[in-house]
């Protein structure tokens, strides 16, 4: 994380592309941006809106259900067993869409994008952390429903498993922004916001969780997202144990997927969490995404949902 303290300090602006287990990184001037990156982060974009041009077809190869059950029910029994109490559980899909990478970059409708090299793609609704003068602030997103079920955002509001999933969550994001900044408060739990998915709309609930920074922060920036990833809203609680789980359960590499990235302007820095991820890989397209495990958890449940996080918001 040298070079990102060391661009902070100059109050150069960069882009910062970090994997889930921080051992890839992608650090770069945004004066010196290589043209095969692209990105929306808030009102910081760099290519041009472009009207989607022709339909798009998309078709999903999912996991079993019985192969997702066996790796959910080992969860359970870490659960059991107290080595975790909340597990971000994500796989890898394979679809087929006649669309190219970059086409479903440019026309995807999102907060947060980024296209890699022609290598993956993320079109993500959660951001990880933003900071503003001294005030770091991030917004953990746990919690799904199709908008049009009958009394969605009261179903989802009042969801015992999903208020678990979500509490758990803002606790262990309040811990990590209380290792880098003094008074931590939460200033929004559980608010809505409305996201397109494909042909659907989706219901996400998050939390606003705030601090304060030293005014310096901006000199050990590196060491701040050090501390702070992985983002806990795609690993589980507590952090540690849960990583381990992860590693010994998924059965691929995460790479860059739920990893982050974001720009900092020269004054402030904006991040995103990469979910809503495709990945290219021999000519071949994956889509990975996943979701919370608690030991309230219905296996199909879980199971649609994963599958309902694999879309295309055009």
């Amino acid at each position: 994380m040298e070079e990102i303290t060391r661009l902070a300090k100059q109050r150069e602006p960069f882009i910062f592309v970090i994997s889930y287990d921080k051992k890839d990184k992608f650090i770069q001037p945004l004066n010196r941006l290589d043209e095969d990156v692209l990105y929306k982060i808030n009102h910081h974009r760099n290519y041009p809106k472009i009207p989607i041009e022709k339909s798009c077809l998309l078709k999903k190869y999912p996991i079993e259900f019985k192969s997702y059950k066996k790796s959910m029910d080992k969860i359970l029994e870490e659960i059991r067993a107290g080595n975790t109490y909340l597990l971000n559980l994500t796989f890898k899909t394979k679809i087929e869409t006649n669309l190219t990478l970059k086409e479903i970059f440019t026309y995807s409708r999102a907060k947060y994008k980024l296209y890699f090299k022609d290598k993956f793609i993320c079109f993500s609704p959660e951001k990880f952390i933003e900071i503003e003068g001294e005030t770091i602030s991030t917004y953990p997103m746990k919690g799904t429903i199709e908008a049009t079920l009958p009394n969605a955002k009261e179903q989802i509001l009042a969801n015992k498993k999903e208020m678990a999933e979500h509490v758990m969550i803002v606790d262990l994001m309040r811990n990590d922004l209380g290792m880098v900044a003094q008074k931590v408060k939460v200033d929004r739990f559980r608010y809505i916001d409305k996201i397109r998915a494909g042909d659907k709309e989706l219901l996400q609930v998050s939390s606003k969780i705030s601090a304060t920074l030293p005014t310096s922060w901006r000199d050990n920036l590196g060491d701040i997202l050090e501390t702070i990833l992985p983002a806990g809203s795609i690993t589980g609680t507590p952090k540690k144990s849960t990583i381990n789980i992860i590693d010994k359960i998924e059965d691929y590499k995460r790479g860059f997927y739920t990893g982050i990235f974001g720009i900092f302007d020269g004054e402030s820095l904006y991040s995103a969490v990469m979910i809503r991820f495709i990945e290219k890989k021999d000519q071949k397209f994956y889509y990975k995404s996943g979701g919370g495990i608690t030991i309230d958890s219905d296996a199909k449940s879980e199971y649609s949902e994963l599958i309902d996080k694999i879309y295309l918001p055009l």
